[in-house]
Protein backbone atom coordinates (compact mmCIF):
# COMPACT_ATOMS: atom_id res chain seq x y z
CA UNK A 1 0.00 0.00 0.00
CA UNK A 2 1.19 3.52 -0.76
CA UNK A 3 2.42 5.41 2.31
CA UNK A 4 -0.35 7.80 3.34
CA UNK A 5 0.79 11.39 3.23
CA UNK A 6 -0.17 14.56 5.03
CA UNK A 7 -0.35 17.74 3.03
CA UNK A 8 -2.28 20.90 2.29
CA UNK A 9 -3.71 21.73 -1.14
CA UNK A 10 -4.07 25.43 -1.97
CA UNK A 11 -6.90 26.62 -4.25
CA UNK A 12 -6.59 27.88 -7.80
CA UNK A 13 -6.94 31.66 -8.42
CA UNK A 14 -10.25 33.19 -7.35
CA UNK A 15 -11.15 34.32 -10.87
CA UNK A 16 -10.87 30.84 -12.36
CA UNK A 17 -13.95 28.74 -13.20
CA UNK A 18 -13.46 25.01 -12.90
CA UNK A 19 -11.78 22.84 -10.27
CA UNK A 20 -10.49 24.78 -7.24
CA UNK A 21 -8.86 21.87 -5.42
CA UNK A 22 -8.94 18.14 -6.08
CA UNK A 23 -7.45 14.97 -4.64
CA UNK A 24 -7.89 11.27 -5.30
CA UNK A 25 -6.45 8.21 -3.53
CA UNK A 26 -3.33 8.23 -5.71
CA UNK A 27 -2.44 11.85 -4.95
CA UNK A 28 -3.44 11.55 -1.28
CA UNK A 29 -1.58 8.30 -0.75
CA UNK A 30 -4.59 6.55 0.77
CA UNK A 31 -7.22 4.03 -0.29
CA UNK A 32 -10.73 5.41 -0.54
CA UNK A 33 -11.60 9.10 -0.39
CA UNK A 34 -11.66 11.55 -3.30
CA UNK A 35 -12.64 15.21 -3.08
CA UNK A 36 -12.96 18.21 -5.37
CA UNK A 37 -14.27 21.76 -5.07
CA UNK A 38 -15.52 23.46 -8.24
CA UNK A 39 -16.45 26.99 -9.22
CA UNK A 40 -19.14 27.26 -11.92
CA UNK A 41 -19.98 30.39 -13.85
CA UNK A 42 -23.64 31.22 -14.51
CA UNK A 43 -25.12 28.69 -16.90
CA UNK A 44 -22.20 26.28 -16.64
CA UNK A 45 -23.00 22.57 -16.31
CA UNK A 46 -21.20 19.83 -14.40
CA UNK A 47 -21.89 16.09 -14.51
CA UNK A 48 -21.50 14.38 -11.13
CA UNK A 49 -21.62 10.67 -10.27
CA UNK A 50 -19.60 7.47 -10.64
CA UNK A 51 -20.29 3.89 -11.66
CA UNK A 52 -18.73 2.23 -8.61
CA UNK A 53 -18.60 5.11 -6.11
CA UNK A 54 -21.15 6.88 -3.93
CA UNK A 55 -20.99 10.67 -4.02
CA UNK A 56 -21.97 13.57 -1.82
CA UNK A 57 -22.42 17.06 -3.31
CA UNK A 58 -22.61 20.13 -1.05
CA UNK A 59 -23.54 23.55 -2.44
CA UNK A 60 -21.19 26.02 -0.79
CA UNK A 61 -22.07 29.32 -2.51
CA UNK A 62 -24.75 30.31 -5.00
CA UNK A 63 -27.83 28.54 -6.37
CA UNK A 64 -28.09 25.70 -8.85
CA UNK A 65 -30.52 23.39 -10.60
CA UNK A 66 -29.92 19.65 -10.25
CA UNK A 67 -31.28 17.26 -12.89
CA UNK A 68 -31.31 13.50 -12.40
CA UNK A 69 -33.37 10.52 -13.42
CA UNK A 70 -37.01 11.58 -12.90
CA UNK A 71 -36.03 14.58 -10.74
CA UNK A 72 -35.36 18.27 -11.25
CA UNK A 73 -34.55 20.42 -8.21
CA UNK A 74 -34.33 24.17 -8.86
CA UNK A 75 -33.03 27.18 -6.93
CA UNK A 76 -31.20 25.11 -4.31
CA UNK A 77 -28.25 26.63 -2.47
CA UNK A 78 -27.34 29.59 -0.26
CA UNK A 79 -25.56 32.91 -0.63
CA UNK A 80 -22.42 31.53 1.05
CA UNK A 81 -21.48 29.11 3.82
CA UNK A 82 -21.83 31.78 6.51
CA UNK A 83 -25.41 32.74 5.54
CA UNK A 84 -27.42 29.54 5.74
CA UNK A 85 -27.67 25.81 6.28
CA UNK A 86 -26.64 23.62 3.36
CA UNK A 87 -28.35 21.91 0.51
CA UNK A 88 -26.67 18.67 -0.52
CA UNK A 89 -27.31 15.74 -2.86
CA UNK A 90 -26.50 12.08 -2.30
CA UNK A 91 -25.77 10.16 -5.53
CA UNK A 92 -25.65 6.35 -5.25
CA UNK A 93 -23.19 4.21 -7.23
CA UNK A 94 -24.20 3.91 -10.87
CA UNK A 95 -26.29 7.10 -10.94
CA UNK A 96 -25.42 10.53 -12.29
CA UNK A 97 -26.79 14.05 -12.05
CA UNK A 98 -26.18 17.28 -13.92
CA UNK A 99 -25.66 20.49 -11.97
CA UNK A 100 -26.56 23.75 -13.76
CA UNK A 101 -25.39 26.98 -12.16
CA UNK A 102 -28.19 29.58 -11.97
CA UNK A 103 -25.52 32.13 -10.97
CA UNK A 104 -21.85 31.81 -10.07
CA UNK A 105 -21.70 28.89 -7.66
CA UNK A 106 -19.19 26.82 -5.74
CA UNK A 107 -19.64 23.11 -5.06
CA UNK A 108 -17.86 20.54 -2.91
CA UNK A 109 -17.93 16.92 -4.08
CA UNK A 110 -16.70 13.86 -2.17
CA UNK A 111 -16.81 10.24 -3.31
CA UNK A 112 -15.57 6.79 -2.31
CA UNK A 113 -15.94 3.21 -3.56
CA UNK A 114 -19.25 1.60 -2.61
CA UNK A 115 -21.45 -1.30 -3.66
CA UNK A 116 -24.67 -0.45 -5.47
CA UNK A 117 -28.02 -1.65 -4.20
CA UNK A 118 -31.75 -1.04 -4.27
CA UNK A 119 -31.55 0.31 -0.72
CA UNK A 120 -29.66 3.39 -1.95
CA UNK A 121 -31.50 6.25 -3.64
CA UNK A 122 -30.73 9.62 -5.18
CA UNK A 123 -31.68 12.11 -2.48
CA UNK A 124 -31.87 15.85 -1.97
CA UNK A 125 -30.80 16.95 1.52
CA UNK A 126 -32.37 20.30 2.41
CA UNK A 127 -31.77 22.65 5.35
CA UNK A 128 -34.81 21.12 7.06
CA UNK A 129 -32.99 17.76 7.06
CA UNK A 130 -29.85 19.09 8.76
CA UNK A 131 -29.43 18.21 12.43
CA UNK A 132 -27.57 21.12 14.05
CA UNK A 133 -25.49 20.25 17.12
CA UNK A 134 -23.82 22.67 19.54
CA UNK A 135 -20.76 20.79 20.76
CA UNK A 136 -18.27 21.54 23.53
CA UNK A 137 -18.32 24.51 25.87
CA UNK A 138 -16.62 27.81 26.64
CA UNK A 139 -13.97 28.65 24.07
CA UNK A 140 -14.25 25.13 22.63
CA UNK A 141 -17.88 25.57 21.55
CA UNK A 142 -18.62 24.96 17.87
CA UNK A 143 -21.55 24.20 15.56
CA UNK A 144 -21.88 20.87 13.77
CA UNK A 145 -24.20 20.55 10.75
CA UNK A 146 -24.83 16.84 10.21
CA UNK A 147 -25.32 16.42 6.45
CA UNK A 148 -24.61 12.69 5.99
CA UNK A 149 -24.02 11.24 9.46
CA UNK A 150 -23.59 7.58 10.33
CA UNK A 151 -27.39 7.14 10.34
CA UNK A 152 -27.74 8.42 6.77
CA UNK A 153 -28.66 5.70 4.21
CA UNK A 154 -25.25 5.50 2.53
CA UNK A 155 -22.61 2.78 2.41
CA UNK A 156 -19.44 4.48 3.64
CA UNK A 157 -19.38 8.23 2.95
CA UNK A 158 -19.81 10.73 5.82
CA UNK A 159 -20.24 14.53 5.54
CA UNK A 160 -20.46 17.26 8.20
CA UNK A 161 -19.95 21.03 8.33
CA UNK A 162 -18.32 22.70 11.33
CA UNK A 163 -18.42 26.38 12.33
CA UNK A 164 -15.86 27.61 14.85
CA UNK A 165 -16.38 31.15 16.20
CA UNK A 166 -13.44 33.53 16.30
CA UNK A 167 -11.09 32.67 19.16
CA UNK A 168 -12.52 29.18 19.74
CA UNK A 169 -11.11 25.67 19.47
CA UNK A 170 -12.64 22.89 17.38
CA UNK A 171 -12.09 19.15 16.90
CA UNK A 172 -11.21 19.23 20.58
CA UNK A 173 -10.22 17.34 22.67
CA UNK A 174 -7.75 16.13 20.04
CA UNK A 175 -9.01 12.86 18.58
CA UNK A 176 -7.95 10.35 15.95
CA UNK A 177 -9.56 7.64 13.84
CA UNK A 178 -6.74 5.67 12.24
CA UNK A 179 -7.16 2.19 13.78
CA UNK A 180 -10.02 -0.22 13.15
CA UNK A 181 -10.91 -1.15 16.70
CA UNK A 182 -14.72 -0.97 17.03
CA UNK A 183 -16.58 0.01 19.08
CA UNK A 184 -13.78 2.26 20.36
CA UNK A 185 -12.37 3.59 17.08
CA UNK A 186 -12.65 3.05 13.33
CA UNK A 187 -10.16 3.90 10.60
CA UNK A 188 -11.28 6.89 8.51
CA UNK A 189 -9.58 9.00 5.87
CA UNK A 190 -10.68 12.63 6.26
CA UNK A 191 -10.41 16.00 4.59
CA UNK A 192 -10.88 19.49 6.02
CA UNK A 193 -12.00 21.98 3.38
CA UNK A 194 -11.70 25.50 4.82
CA UNK A 195 -13.62 28.69 4.27
CA UNK A 196 -12.77 31.77 6.34
CA UNK A 197 -15.16 34.68 6.99
CA UNK A 198 -12.62 37.22 5.62
CA UNK A 199 -9.97 36.65 2.93
CA UNK A 200 -7.03 37.55 5.16
CA UNK A 201 -8.18 35.15 7.90
CA UNK A 202 -6.84 31.68 8.58
CA UNK A 203 -7.12 28.70 10.93
CA UNK A 204 -4.40 26.75 12.72
CA UNK A 205 -4.56 22.96 12.61
CA UNK A 206 -2.20 20.71 14.51
CA UNK A 207 -1.65 17.13 13.34
CA UNK A 208 0.14 14.85 15.76
CA UNK A 209 0.85 11.15 15.32
CA UNK A 210 3.44 9.53 17.61
CA UNK A 211 3.09 6.35 15.54
CA UNK A 212 4.23 8.22 12.41
CA UNK A 213 6.68 10.61 14.07
CA UNK A 214 4.59 13.62 13.01
CA UNK A 215 3.82 16.81 14.96
CA UNK A 216 2.94 19.59 12.52
CA UNK A 217 1.15 22.93 12.73
CA UNK A 218 -0.64 23.99 9.54
CA UNK A 219 -1.84 27.50 8.71
CA UNK A 220 -4.97 26.93 6.61
CA UNK A 221 -6.34 29.84 4.58
CA UNK A 222 -9.63 30.34 2.77
CA UNK A 223 -10.11 27.57 0.22
CA UNK A 224 -7.32 25.34 1.50
CA UNK A 225 -7.76 21.58 1.70
CA UNK A 226 -6.02 19.67 4.50
CA UNK A 227 -5.70 15.88 4.42
CA UNK A 228 -5.93 13.89 7.65
CA UNK A 229 -4.57 10.41 6.95
CA UNK A 230 -3.87 9.69 10.63
CA UNK A 231 -3.23 11.30 13.99
CA UNK A 232 -4.86 13.80 16.33
CA UNK A 233 -6.00 16.98 14.56
CA UNK A 234 -7.44 19.89 16.61
CA UNK A 235 -8.23 23.30 15.07
CA UNK A 236 -8.25 26.86 16.44
CA UNK A 237 -9.82 29.99 14.92
CA UNK A 238 -7.87 33.23 15.55
CA UNK A 239 -9.63 36.17 17.24
CA UNK A 240 -11.63 38.19 14.72
CA UNK A 241 -12.17 35.38 12.18
CA UNK A 242 -14.95 32.81 12.16
CA UNK A 243 -13.86 29.56 10.52
CA UNK A 244 -15.88 27.04 8.50
CA UNK A 245 -14.73 23.63 7.38
CA UNK A 246 -16.38 20.77 5.54
CA UNK A 247 -15.36 17.28 6.66
CA UNK A 248 -15.67 14.34 4.29
CA UNK A 249 -14.72 10.92 5.64
CA UNK A 250 -14.61 7.33 4.44
CA UNK A 251 -12.93 4.22 5.75
CA UNK A 252 -13.36 0.92 7.52
CA UNK A 253 -16.90 1.52 8.80
CA UNK A 254 -19.83 3.89 8.28
CA UNK A 255 -19.29 5.46 11.69
CA UNK A 256 -17.72 8.55 13.26
CA UNK A 257 -16.14 6.61 16.13
CA UNK A 258 -12.91 8.27 17.26
CA UNK A 259 -10.44 7.98 20.12
CA UNK A 260 -9.51 11.04 22.20
CA UNK A 261 -5.91 11.81 23.00
CA UNK A 262 -5.76 10.36 26.54
CA UNK A 263 -3.79 13.36 27.77
CA UNK A 264 -6.70 15.71 27.07
CA UNK A 265 -9.80 13.52 27.23
CA UNK A 266 -10.58 14.75 30.77
CA UNK A 267 -11.72 18.08 29.29
CA UNK A 268 -14.99 16.51 28.12
CA UNK A 269 -16.09 16.08 31.73
CA UNK A 270 -15.47 19.73 32.58
CA UNK A 271 -16.97 21.80 29.75
CA UNK A 272 -18.10 25.27 30.87
CA UNK A 273 -21.36 26.72 29.55
CA UNK A 274 -21.60 26.87 25.73
CA UNK A 275 -20.50 30.03 23.93
CA UNK A 276 -23.71 32.04 23.31
CA UNK A 277 -22.53 32.93 19.78
CA UNK A 278 -23.20 29.33 18.73
CA UNK A 279 -24.95 28.34 16.55
CA UNK A 280 -23.36 30.84 14.18
CA UNK A 281 -25.62 29.89 11.26
CA UNK A 282 -29.28 28.97 11.66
Amino acid sequence: MTERRLHIVAPSPASTAGPLVAIDPASAGWSDLSFAAHRLSAGQRLAVGHAAHETGLVILDGHVTVVGTDVRWTAIGRRDVFSGLPYAVYIPPGQHIEVIAEQEAQLAIAWCPAAAGDDLALRLISPADIAVEVRGGGNATRQINHIMPAEFPARRLLLVEVYTPAGNWSSYPPHKHDVHNPPHEVCLEEIYYYRIAAPEGYALQQITSPAHGVDELIRARDGDLVLIPWGYHPVVAPPGYDVYYLNALAGSAHAMTAADDPRYAWVREHWPAPDPRVPLVR
